[in-house]
C-alpha cells in the first residue's frame, strides 16, 4: 500500500507510521514543525490549513490511503479547516481516508457513548473535533471517523501529565473518566481498518473506564512511586467546564477487529 500519514511526527502519527514500514507498505508522513524521525518513512513538510499545499502534496504523492492524525488544541484552522482540506484532496484521488476524531466532542452522561451518537461538544476543542467530522463525512461519506480516548504509552502526554501531578507540578481530575487506549493498539487498529469498506464514526478506545486520577494512581503503582503526593481536585473545583465522564462503547470495534485493545489495568495495573 502507498500510504500517507498526515501528522507523522505526533505521538499517534509515528507509531502509525512504525507499524505500516514494519508491515512491508511504501509510507509517506507529514510534519509541520518537528521532524519525522521514524527510519523507511519519506518526510514531507506540511501545512494542512494551506488548501493548495495539502491538495497539491496529495496529488504528488497519490496515496491508496490516508491516515490523518493531526490536531492542536487550542487551533480551530489545524483541526477542522485542516481536516477539510484533506478530506477534499483525499477524495479527489481517490484515497481511503481514515480520519482520527475524539472523545472531545461529547458533553458527558452517566451511561456510554455508541458509534451512533452525534456530538455535542462543550468546550472549543471538542466543537472543532466535531466541526471536522462533519466537513469529512459531507466531503467523503466512504471515510472512516475513529473516535478514540486517551492515548497512553511511553511518550503519551497524558503519561506525563500524570507523573507531573504525582510530583505536584500538575493536578488530576477525580471526577473526569475517560476510556484509555494504547497508541501500538490504535496504530494497530487502525490499519487494520483501512482496506476494509467501513464509514462514519466508529469507536476505538480502552474497554476500561478510569479517571484521571484513578490513571494517577495506576501510573505510580507502574512506576513504583508513592502516590501520596498525587494532587488531585474536580472540575468543578478547578473553576472548569468541560466534559467529565466520557465512555466509548468499543463494542463493535473490538468484535470486528484482531487487534486486542487492552485494558489500562492491564497495561498498568
Amino acid at each position: 500500500m502507498n500510504l500517507l500519514v498526515v501528522g507523522a511526527s505526533g505521538f499517534l502519527g509515528a507509531e502509525v507510521c512504525r507499524q505500516a514500514v514494519a508491515a512491508g507498505h511504501r509510507v509517506v508522513g507529514t510534519y509541520h514543525s518537528a521532524a519525522v524521525a521514524v527510519p523507511g518513512v519519506a518526510p514531507r513538510r506540511l501545512d494542512i490549513t494551506n488548501r493548495a499545499a495539502v491538495r497539491a502534496l496529495l496529488t504528488g504523492v497519490r496515496p491508496d490511503a490516508v491516515v490523518a492524525t493531526p490536531y492542536r488544541y487550542d487551533d480551530w484552522a489545524v483541526t477542522a479547516d485542516g481536516a477539510a482540506h484533506i478530506a477534499v484532496a483525499a477524495a479527489e484521488v481517490g484515497a481511503r481516508l481514515v480520519h482520527l476524531s475524539s472523545d472531545a466532542l461529547h458533553a458527558g452522561r452517566p451511561t456510554p457513548y455508541t458509534d451512533d451518537d452525534v456530538p455535542t461538544p462543550v468546550h472549543p476543542y471538542g466543537a472543532a473535533k466535531a466541526a471536522a467530522e462533519t466537513a469529512v463525512r459531507a466531503v467523503d461519506p466512504g471515510a472512516l471517523l475513529v473516535r478514540t480516548s486517551l492515548i497512553v504509552g511511553e511518550g503519551s502526554k497524558q503519561i506525563q501529565l500524570c507523573r507531573d501531578a504525582l510530583a505536584g507540578r500538575a493536578v488530576l481530575f477525580t471526577d473526569e473518566a475517560r476510556c484509555p487506549v494504547h497508541v501500538s493498539d490504535l496504530a494497530a487498529a487502525v490499519l487494520e481498518l483501512l482496506p476494509t469498506e467501513l464509514a462514519g464514526p466508529l469507536n476505538v478506545a480502552g474497554p476500561e473506564a478510569v479517571s484521571r486520577a484513578g490513571l494517577g494512581l495506576l501510573v505510580a503503582r507502574h512506576d513504583g512511586v508513592d502516590a501520596g503526593g498525587l494532587k488531585t481536585t474536580t472540575i468543578a473545583g478547578a473553576g472548569l467546564h468541560r466534559p467529565a465522564q466520557v465512555v466509548l462503547d468499543s463494542a463493535r470495534a473490538t468484535g470486528l477487529l484482531r487487534t486486542r485493545l487492552r485494558g489500562i489495568t492491564e497495561l498498568y495495573g
